[in-house]
């Protein structure tokens, strides 16, 4: 009997390393692909570690742009490649590629469009690129709400929870992460994943940064990602005196490395998946999050971390003092972090559903 022609997928991104939104493109991949799609992925920026990891393990991978931030030009060159290979279904991920790959979709009509979400709808551009989705997956019930009120039917909409992924094999200790990043090994880590623009309110981390150095001097902070606000962050730093114990790097591949060495990861804005929030859960990390929809999603507060309001701005640092300073407190916050990742945050029952919501969209 003849076997019926493979099922195509195209997944949309930015260039991203494998954490966050990078984690959560990385198992829709190997879900869809275990699942008898024919798996590409079309990379509309430059930077992340994500794309090279896919391609090396068989994955097509389509660099279609090297700037930081996807342009106009990548929409061009996502025109392109859709009419070249025709895939029965795009699925785009985050808000910014959403836009793009509905631009794209307007002069290449044919596949079916999802969407992936994990922050609300901000403006008029992003609720029309959603109304023309075939399915959005949201990573929140917020998320989701946030959606239909844009106007997407809520039968067209799908909620996954973000899967949190088992760590890995390591590849390199704590004293080689050390020298890698500039770090000192004999210091507590803390980590913090995030685009570096306004959004994410990094000015936050700073000062936070800044304030722990007053009571706890034994600290080294690093910072991974990139962004528009790369260079006022560095002057704050020397301005503020903590360029010293303040790292900041545009990304990084060990990542799974790193969460085994953190005490802290912490988030200061809204960032889709808390940046390395729900990563960080299965590493048995304890978290410090000001209040956002991935906040709230990733921590239990008080029980696997703490969630703080954005003011007055002096209980970010003293609930992170908190956890550094405690090591029972850490460790105890860690457990339940580990619990909650096998509970809510399954990267099987993600897969599963990423998987299930391209079906509804592709049927």
């Amino acid at each position: 009997m003849a076997q019926p022609p493979s099922r195509s997928i195209l997944l949309v991104t930015r260039g991203l390393d494998r954490v966050g939104t990078g984690s959560q493109v990385e198992l829709a991949a190997v879900a869809l692909a275990a699942a008898g799609w024919r798996v590409g992925v079309a990379v509309t920026s430059g930077g992340g570690h994500l794309p090279g990891h896919m391609a090396r393990a068989g994955i097509d991978v389509w660099r279609l742009a090297h700037r930081p931030r996807p342009d106009w030009a990548a929409t061009v060159a996502l025109a392109g490649r859709l009419r070249a290979t025709r895939p029965q279904v795009v699925l785009a991920w985050g808000r910014g590629q959403v836009q793009l790959a509905a631009a794209a979709l307007a002069t290449v009509p044919g596949p079916r469009f999802v969407a992936a979400l994990a922050l609300p709808p901000r403006g008029a551009a992003d609720r029309l690129a959603l109304r023309r989705a075939d399915r959005v997956v949201a990573s929140a019930p917020a998320v989701a709400a946030a959606v239909a009120a844009g106007g997407v039917p809520t039968g067209r909409i799908d909620t996954v929870l973000p899967g949190s992924p088992a760590p890995a094999p390591r590849h390199l200790d704590r004293v080689a992460l050390a020298a890698r990043l500039g770090l000192d090994p004999a210091q507590l880590w803390t980590l913090c994943v995030a685009p570096l623009e306004p959004a994410t309110a990094l000015s936050r981390l700073v000062w936070a940064i800044d304030q722990l150095g007053v009571v706890h001097r034994g600290l080294d902070h690093l910072l991974v990602g990139s962004g528009p606000l790369a260079a006022r962050l560095a002057r704050r730093a020397r301005a503020q005196r903590i360029a010293d114990r303040f790292t900041v790097v545009p990304d990084l591949e060990p990542i799974g490395d790193l969460l085994a060495e953190v005490r802290l990861v912490w988030q200061s804005g809204a960032v889709a998946h808390g940046g390395a929030l729900v990563d960080a859960l299965a590493h048995g990390v304890p978290l410090v999050a000001v209040e956002s929809i991935a906040a709230r999603q990733a921590i239990d507060d008080g029980v696997n971390g703490r969630v703080v309001p954005a003011d007055p701005e002096s209980e970010f640092p003293r609930r992170a003092c908190g956890i550094l300073e405690d090591p029972v407190t850490a460790a105890r916050y860690g457990a339940a972090g580990r619990l909650r990742a096998a509970t809510h945050f399954d990267p099987r029952t993600a897969a599963a559903g990423y998987v299930a919501a391209v079906e509804r969209a592709s049927a």
